[in-house]
């Protein structure tokens, strides 16, 4: 069935529209993104159900964006007051005073450009199953209760089991005096997360599914329990690793960590106006062996992140950031763009309608290679099959990553022993991790059940994933 488009939006367009030709009279550039999104999040464990009417993704307001002498502004509202005469005075009120502060201020100023308004219409109302707004809560979380249960029903390891879910009707448009861009998807997320003890040790597994789906999607939460189940008992086996240099093998889950730390914020370009980013400096220089080639947007893969246009009325891309190793290019929203003379890539997001567009990742994925995962771990003579992921970082400015891997399965002379570390910290400098990869496998994964926080804020959804990929890296 097709996700179909709010009528709210529909019936606030008209107004939205004439509010934007009274604004057009007073600034050279004026746009509006509206939003109405619903959703639910349900988590079940054996102490705790919660039921919330939203996500992260649900919202319902506007933001207007201006430009006049140079310079941008911006005011967000979600209840449209009077008629479009009376909202355009009261918004124009506002971006007028934010505008005078910074010239009165002696504030920094990017050198912008105006943003272009071509004529462009678009109205997608992509494919799902099911709806949010339509599920039988009741039953979810009776679901979930059951999935639970199981769980802690497999070892009396086994503490709790944290079964959740979670999906949003999401819709957007996009309006200016020439454009009308309108869209309509649903995303849904869901996990399963297992902790244990075992002997005084604690330990933990999860595992999830993100799709840009309806909630049909959690039928598949039931083969993730004993999945958790099995790398819990791992865990609560495993030994701490002997920090050294290692030949690696990384699981899609993992390869997909690495790619959003490696060439995630590092590329995203409003940083190079900044100049808080090593990559501004590496284009068209390597940065990562022949196997390596990365692609980010929104239409590279089929995920959480996936969608027809950004918040800024920019078409979703296909970036390919890495091409065999060459860095080729970076990502960018429509006013980072403007500032560095080149042309944004579908990256602009916003966390709501209240918070500013940054350059964003969406979906950013290793390309596959030709290898199997057999041929792979055949090759290694000391190292791990590294899965699972707990957490990341990275330094834009100076290329360093860490990443805190769940799981690492030892391997020796090309076959699993059977040991296994946990947790394992991999570190080092990202040109030589991705420099050292010498396989790749045929076939890859995503995955989007997560968040990424623009330093410490401003969280969106992302997705990430790859093939395996054997490289060298120093484990601790």
């Amino acid at each position: 069935m097709k996700a179909k488009f709010s009528i709210y939006l529909n019936d606030m367009a008209l107004r939205l529209k004439e509010m934007i030709a009274e604004l057009a009279k007073s600034y050279d550039y004026v746009s509006v993104l509206s939003t109405d999104s619903v959703g639910f999040n349900v988590r079940v464990s054996q102490r705790v159900k919660t039921i919330a009417g939203s996500t992260l993704t649900t919202e319902r307001g506007n933001v207007i964006r201006v430009y006049k002498d140079g310079l941008y502004s911006e005011y967000s509202f979600n209840r449209f007051e009077g008629d479009a005469v009376a909202m355009a005075a009261k918004a124009k009120g506002v971006l007028d005073r934010q505008l005078a502060v910074l010239k009165e201020t002696n504030s920094e100023i990017y050198n912008t450009p105006k943003l272009e308004d071509e004529k462009q219409e678009l109205f997608v109302e992509m494919e799902t199953g099911e709806l949010p707004e339509e599920t039988d809560l009741s039953a979810l979380v009776g679901k979930l209760q059951k999935l639970s249960d199981e769980g802690v029903a497999l070892s009396d390891e086994v503490i709790d089991c944290t079964c959740a879910a979670q999906s949003t009707h999401i819709c957007k448009m996009f309006l200016t005096p020439n454009k009308d861009l309108r869209q309509s998807y649903v995303i849904s997320e869901g996990f399963v997360y297992m902790i244990g003890d075992r002997d005084g040790n604690s330990n933990q597994a999860i595992n999830g599914i993100s799709d840009r789906e309806g909630p049909e999607i959690f039928e598949r939460l039931g083969d993730l329990v004993n999945k958790s189940f099995k790398e819990l008992q791992d865990s609560l086996g495993s030994e701490h690793v002997i920090p050294g240099e290692y030949e690696i093998i990384t699981a899609p889950d993992v390869s997909g960590l690495i790619a959003h730390e490696a060439f995630g914020h590092g590329v995203e370009m409003d940083m190079f106006v900044k100049k808080r980013a090593l990559g501004a400096d590496y284009i068209d220089k390597r940065v990562g062996s022949d196997l390596v080639t990365m692609h980010e947007g929104a239409n590279c893969v089929k995920d959480v992140s996936s969608y027809a246009f950004d918040d800024e009325g920019t078409l979703a891309g296909d970036v390919i950031e890495i091409e065999k190793g060459i860095l080729k290019a970076g990502i960018c929203d429509a006013l980072a763009a403007l500032r560095l003379g080149t042309k944004p890539t579908g990256n602009g997001k916003r966390e709501n309608f209240e918070h500013k567009a940054y350059t964003r990742m969406t979906n950013t994925m290793f390309d596959k290679g030709t290898s199997t995962k057999e041929e792979m771990i055949a090759s290694v003579k000391k190292g791990y099959l590294l899965v699972g992921i707990d957490a990341g970082m990275e330094d834009p400015k100076h290329w360093g990553i860490q990443c805190i891997i769940a799981r690492g399965y030892e391997i020796i002379d090309g076959k699993l022993t059977g040991k296994v570390v946990s947790p394992v910290v991999l570190t080092g400098y990202v040109p030589n991790l991705l420099g050292s990869i010498s396989m790749a496998s045929n076939d890859y994964e995503s995955f989007g059940d997560g968040a990424c926080g623009k330093g410490h804020k401003e969280w969106v959804k992302v997705s990430d994933g790859g093939p395996y990929l054997k490289a060298v890296a120093r484990l601790g």
